[in-house]
């Protein structure tokens, strides 16, 4: 191929940038055409396409977003706007596509697949949500932030002895709030995988009151059972103890990248790029057990989660309140 484009589609997450910038440089250093699409999906069906040149992706790499910007586009769930994006495309004569992003944008570009367009998914979502891939781009950054939240948040709980619970994103996938509750010490995680009963949780704060812990934390996803403010009203007339809430929100996608975000951006980028140089069919790019590897897309879109059931029941032992 002599002439591709990229685009970051979906929710943001740090790393996005990294990845550009590996593809842009990449696909220029194999004498590639390389072109960066604007706003995802709904930049695409709206012509906006660009040249990019070495510079334009100068001094990116620390920095969280997306350069070409991102959004959701619900013209592009219709097949008449797919097959107009696929003309676009080859209108500017671009013959395959990096799209950065997670699984709705992925499931976009298998439809552009089938359009006649060689596209290659990136994975960049801070939910890790993409179960073909140990883990996505933006994934450590997001719960680094978390863990630093969880810190703080720890330091006025214990001054002011409450029960704190802090609600992550994560509405089908739990990971974030699993790996940032068992790196931060919480006593409860809550997460969409494992159904809990309200009743236990309270049952767990309790424990730990009675064994003299001077506060609770708790990191839930909000794809757990249930409500922020249903648990946080029980908690407190269960306990008795005052319960305060903490929602981060977008704080989660901000950011610089860490080390591991960027390494993970710039490896999988570069590796779509080598794909695309060699007419390789369309694929998705991940990494497993610390390796680059590409799988072909439609298996990859498919591919079913495994909850890490380990960490999870590591986590319970860990808070496990001890009833003297």
């Amino acid at each position: 191929m002599k002439r591709i484009a990229i685009l970051t589609s979906g929710g943001d997450a740090p790393g996005m940038n990294a990845a550009v910038r590996a593809a842009v440089r990449c696909g220029i250093d194999r004498g590639m055409e390389v072109y960066g699409i604007q706003r995802g999906y709904e930049g695409l069906l709206d012509g906006e396409i660009s040249k990019m040149e070495w510079h334009s992706v100068g001094d990116i790499l620390q920095r969280g977003g997306t350069i070409l910007r991102t959004a959701r586009s619900s013209r592009f769930m219709e097949d008449e706007w797919v097959q107009h994006g696929a003309e676009i495309l080859k209108t500017f004569g671009i013959e395959g596509l990096i799209v950065i992003g997670g699984d709705g944008s992925y499931r976009g570009g298998r439809e552009l697949a089938k359009k006649g367009i060689t596209v290659m998914g990136v994975p960049g979502t801070i939910d890790n949500d993409l179960a073909y891939t140990d883990f996505t781009i933006g994934f450590d950054t997001a719960v680094n932030t978390v863990l630093g939240l969880i810190s703080n948040i720890r330091d006025t709980s214990s001054s002011h002895e409450r029960t704190t619970i802090i609600e992550v994103m994560g509405r089908k996938c739990g990971d974030l709030a699993l790996f940032a509750g068992l790196a931060g010490g919480a006593d409860v995680i809550l997460v969409p995988e494992v159904k809990t009963d309200i009743n236990e949780v309270c049952r767990k704060v309790l424990q730990g009151q009675a064994s003299g812990k001077v506060h609770s934390i708790i990191v839930m996803a909000e794809g757990a059972d249930f409500s922020l403010t249903e648990l946080q009203a029980t908690l407190e007339e269960m306990t008795g103890r005052e319960t305060r809430s903490v929602v981060p929100g977008y704080i989660q996608r901000g950011g610089s990248p860490t080390s591991q975000d960027r390494l993970l951006a710039s490896q999988t980028a570069a590796k779509a790029v080598e794909l695309l140089y060699n007419d390789s069919d369309s694929k998705a790019v991940g990494s497993i057990c610390g390796e680059i590897v590409a799988m072909d897309l439609d298996k990859a879109i498919e591919t079913k989660g495994e909850f890490r059931k380990d960490l999870y029941d590591l986590a319970e032992v860990l808070g496990k309140g001890v009833i003297d």
